[in-house]
């Protein structure tokens, strides 16, 4: 087990640092009201509210060629006073295939292009920016699918270089991942990475689940779920994967949360409750993003308020020291 994190509280105040990276603790963030019509400011106001503190994290979606990011709303919800957060911006693109943005589409670098401008135009401080999240669901591994492994590394490269030598400086690059297994267990999983000089943080997606089954358990079985396959390729856990083949990568949990159960409600007041002891037996983690929905796309909720019992041990779980850092310039 790695050694445990030592409290925040115990050596001063946490703030953000190089690449964002905290000082000490745990970043706290959320995307808020997914799959609703009221997601952005609106949404990420009434879950301060009934969380009881500000979101040190923003997790927004972007998608195609039209729309530039970040939005106004999005600038506005990164400066309000007094409430300083960092925009995580999750970006798609969607105008050709992997393997054609990575040779240079014309349409996708005019728009990276126009992107560029606009973010040096209103948009200085430093944000995360992951480029098309859990890739590993789309990739087509046929040889000239345009949607292989290594086309996506490619498609990663060829968008973070080309905003970089256009003078977007300030953007933190996250590779985030499905923490699904039977997806990292196929021969090309590995092959999906960038390489180290365009990849700042490397996320993963995870979600636990209240009835029993595939992603139900304690946070060290829904983060570092380890798979031994008579015969086929085993898997480590992903925070194991991730220490030994990217040592030196911060990490981060981009999305998560509890899918809820009428029959068992009180598994979410549980692993709140219980998450904020386990985070500290991995201390390579420096951020946790919230998912926060009421219905995804099969209908399951991952609210934090879905019982009086799981607000009110999450309120606790987001004012613990670990989890309070400052984003600072």
């Amino acid at each position: 087990m790695p050694p445990a994190v030592v409290p925040a509280a115990r050596r001063g105040g946490c703030r953000t640092g190089r690449k964002l990276v905290p000082t000490c603790g745990v970043l706290w963030g959320v995307a808020p009201g997914a799959h609703t019509e009221s997601r952005g400011a609106s949404a990420l106001a009434e879950f301060e509210r009934k969380t009881g503190r500000t979101q040190a994290i923003y997790h927004a979606y972007h998608g195609g060629i039209r729309q530039l990011f970040p939005t106004p709303q999005e600038i506005a919800i990164a400066r309000q006073h007094g409430r300083n957060r960092i925009l995580f911006l999750n970006w798609k693109p969607e105008s050709a295939s992997w393997a054609a943005i990575a040779r240079g589409d014309k349409r996708t670098d005019v728009f990276l292009d126009r992107l560029a401008v606009h973010i040096k135009k209103n948009f200085p401080e430093q944000f995360f920016l992951a480029v098309h999240h859990e890739g590993e669901n789309d990739v087509r591994a046929k040889a000239g699918s345009g949607y292989t492994a290594r086309d996506y590394a490619a498609m990663f490269r060829h968008v973070v270089a080309r905003l970089r030598a256009h003078g977007v400086t300030n953007m933190v690059t996250v590779l985030v991942h499905m923490a699904y297994v039977p997806h990292a267990t196929q021969s090309w999983f590995n092959d999906m990475y960038p390489g180290d000089n365009y990849v700042d943080w490397i996320g993963f997606d995870t979600y636990a689940y209240s009835d029993p089954g595939y992603g139900h358990g304690d946070f060290a079985e829904i983060f570092n779920r380890k798979i031994e396959i008579s015969g086929k390729r085993s898997w480590p856990g992903f925070y194991t994967w991730a220490l030994t083949r990217h040592p030196g990568k911060p990490l981060m949990i981009a999305e998560w949360g509890v899918w809820s159960s009428k029959r068992n409600t009180s598994y979410k007041v549980d692993f709140y409750r219980e998450l904020g002891n386990e985070i500290r037996h991995f201390p390579k983690i420096h951020a946790m993003v919230q998912f926060e929905t009421p219905h995804n796309q099969k209908g399951q909720d991952s609210s934090v308020d879905s019982t009086p019992a799981a607000l009110q041990a999450y309120r606790k779980l987001g004012k613990l020291p670990i989890f309070q850092v400052a984003v600072t310039p």
